[in-house]
This record gives structure tokens, sequence and C-alpha cells, in this order.
């Protein structure tokens, strides 16, 4: 099968070394693609964002699935572009992304459905939301642009200050653009945090997975959320019983609810999730694999990930077994000096083939020039991926591979999966 996979991050290096390894593959493009997929198949020179040229690309080399993994392309219609010309395509409409695309829409939809989450109020009037907010206790909300925000329209305020500080940004300043015409205040949560994804098609859900991101750029949780900085799995504090409350209250309520809104979703659905003491809450959903987490989810999954994608781009999911394995992985990112603000890329890279005898190194924000060397591109550039017995192995792995590696200016947290460990000494 020839398949084209949209994307050029680290969840799409994941996603195509995990392609590459299909025996149905017979050809992997990746568009616009980063070094790394360059090293499983051939990257194309087409922008996420370019949708007629992707069409018009699908058409003409006849792709037999086409794989949109990042939100915005899923959010903005791509993949209904692609279904409309006749093209077999994986990912969800972009009515069934608006569970994404709108934390309002998404909120309301909860509620309609009584899918348990926070007690949320949108706003788009700046001094009506400041009121709200100082009828609430200080530090007990959340402030969420209600569009896309490249994983950072979320703010936890400390003070009232700090919290009349993000509504005006988002609501008046545009902090976040469009996105942040509309906001949400949310009842701020408490306990573990947990990513948990299955494969959706309809009302039918699948083996369900659950892992754990690090969002701050500073460890101990500290500073300015990033796209991500590290994941591990499985949680320490995941059970068989918290899967079936999971699975039974909040994802397939939700795929049952996308389908009597007339948005049936087919994808993979990613419920970001917070287990209070009165159970599981859903803090969002995305309507992808999230990055980083896909970077351990792909080592973990044992199906094939071209079987999966195609039953699902032809609406036969239910004909699929999805398999995971309880093996534990983490994932250490390196990000530039400056990130998430400013930084320099074209910055030399070394140490990735001294990382690989550790782990798997994924590729993000990197490119080589005309002498093959391997540069910086982004804020998020590359991590290894540890597996182990235990989650202290694939965690020291990680860290070994991590260690190999070199760049100016390179950061990386040095507490992802420290938490866990406790439990591998109990």
């Amino acid at each position: 099968m020839k398949v084209l996979l949209i994307g050029s991050g680290g969840r799409e290096h994941a996603m195509a070394w995990k392609f590459a390894q299909s025996p149905k593959i017979t050809e992997l493009l990746i568009a616009p693609g980063n070094a790394g997929t360059a090293e499983v198949g051939t990257n194309v020179d087409i922008g996420v964002d370019d949708h007629a040229d992707i069409v018009e690309f699908a058409k003409n080399e006849k792709i037999d699935l086409v794989v949109v993994a990042p939100d915005q392309p899923i959010v903005d219609g791509l993949c209904d572009l692609l279904r409309q010309s006749g093209i077999t395509t994986f990912g969800p409409s972009a009515a069934a992304a608006r569970i994404e695309g709108s934390k309002i829409w998404s909120d309301d939809l909860m509620t309609k459905y009584a899918i348990p989450t926070a007690e949320s109020v949108a706003f788009s009037d700046s001094r009506l939301a400041m009121e709200y907010g100082r009828s609430k206790p200080t530090g007990s909300l959340v402030v969420k642009a209600d569009g896309l925000a490249a994983g950072k329209g979320v703010i936890l305020p400390e003070t009232d200050d700090d919290l009349d500080s993000a509504i005006i940004g988002m609501l008046d300043h545009g902090a976040f653009g469009k996105s942040s015409a509309s906001i949400l205040l949310a009842q701020r949560m408490t306990g573990p945090e947990a990513s948990v994804f299955a494969f959706v098609d309809g009302e039918h859900v699948s083996a369900e997975i659950a892992t754990c991101d690090y969002k701050r750029i500073g460890e101990g949780d500290v500073g300015l959320n990033t796209g991500g900085m590290g994941a591990y799995g499985p949680p320490e504090f995941w059970t068989e019983e918290l899967a079936y409350q999971v699975r039974t209250e909040i994802l397939e309520p939700t795929a049952k609810a996308l389908v009597n809104e007339n948005s049936s979703f087919s994808g993979v659905l990613y419920a970001g999730l917070m287990i209070t003491d009165s159970g599981p809450k859903v803090i969002e959903f995305n309507c992808r694999l999230g990055d980083p987490e896909t970077q351990i989810l792909m080592p973990m999954l044992e199906s094939d990930l071209l079987e999966i994608c195609l039953s699902i781009g032809e609406n036969r999911l239910d004909t699929q077994t999805v398999m995971w394995s309880d093996s534990p992985h983490t994932f250490v990112v390196a990000v530039s000096d400056g990130y998430p603000g400013s930084y320099d890329t074209g910055v030399e890279i070394t140490g990735v083939s001294e990382a690989a005898e550790h782990g798997v190194v994924f590729h993000a924000g990197t490119k080589t020039d005309d002498d093959e060397a391997l540069l910086t591109s982004g804020g998020r550039v590359l991590g290894v991926t540890g597996s182990g017995e235990t989650i202290s192995e694939s965690r020291n792995a990680a860290y070994s591979g991590i260690a190999m590696i070199s760049f100016a200016g390179m950061k990386f947290r040095r507490d992802i999966a420290e938490r866990a460990i406790q439990g591998d000494k109990d």
C-alpha cells in the first residue's frame, strides 16, 4: 500500500516509524516530514496547510491511504476535503474535530450528555469574565482559550491579578488570536493527570491505553506550558477498575454523543483526564494522537498501525483487534534554548547514533543541510524513548540515550517519570 502521512513533528516520526514496520506498506510518503521521517520514508515538500496541494498530490500519486496527524488541518477540514475527493482517509471530520477545536462546544457536549468534567462558564466579554472570576475563591479557576493554541492556551492563575491578566490577555489583547476570542473559566480540579487514547469509528471504541505527559518547561512542573517535554506509561496509578470506569463513563458515551450530534468520530480520540477523589473527569478532548505521548504509544502498539488506520478509513474498525503492550516506556524531549519563547535554529546536533543504542530516537524539529549534517529546526528538537521491565529501567534507558545527544543550548527536564519510580520500589 502507498501511504501519505501529513505532519512534520515527533508524533509524525513515531507514526512513520510504526507504519514502516507493516508488511503491507509499499511506499511511505510524509508531507512535509523531518530529518527523522526521511530515514523511514520519503519526505514531500508540501505544508500541512496546503490542502489543495495535498489532495492533488494524493490523486496524482494514487495514494491508497492518507493519514492526517496534526490538529490544525483536521479542525480546518482537510479530512473532509480528501474524502470528498474519493481518497481513503484516516482522521475525523471537521464537525467531529470540534471536540478539540472548540472547548466551549466540547464543554456543552459533555454537559448535555452528562460526561464528567469540571464546571465551566464561557465568556467573550472580559469585564463579565473578571466579575465571575472574583466571585470564586482565589486560585480556583483555570482560563482556557476556546480554540487551538498549540497546547499553550491554558493558564492556571494563582492570584486574582493573575486571573485578570489572563482574561484580558486572551479576550482583549488576542493572546492566541481568534482562538481566544472566547474563553472558558473552569473549576480547577486536583489529582493525577492521565492521557487516555482509543481508536474510534462511530460508536465502536477500541482497547484504550493510558499515559502521563509533562507540559511545563521546568522541573517540578513550573514555568510556561509547552507542546510537551516528555511522557511515560503505563501510569503507576492506572488499574483495570479505573480503565473500565473511563471506558464506560467517558470514552464510549462520548463516541455515542458525537454520533447523536451528527458528528460521528473516526480516528483517534484523546481524553486528557484528571483522576479526582470523585472519579475521573475530562480536562479536555483532542481529535488526534498526542505529542509527546505518541513517541511511547507507537512502541507500545502491538497491532499493525496501517491495518488499524485503513480499517477506520473504511469504517470497519469493529473487524480489527487493537492490542497494546503493558511494558513500561519513558520518553524525554530535548528542546532549544529559549523554548517555548524565541530560540535559534540551524544548530548542529551530534550523538544521535549513540543515543539509538539505548532507545528509539524520534525527531521533531530537525533538518539536514547540504552536507547531511543534522541541524535543529524547531523548539522541540528530538527525544529518546526507553523501555524496560520496570518504569525505572525504561527511565534509565531514556536518560542514558538523551545524555549521548548534544547541541548548543540543549535543554531537557530531568524529572520525567520520577514520580512513578516509587511504585517500582514498593
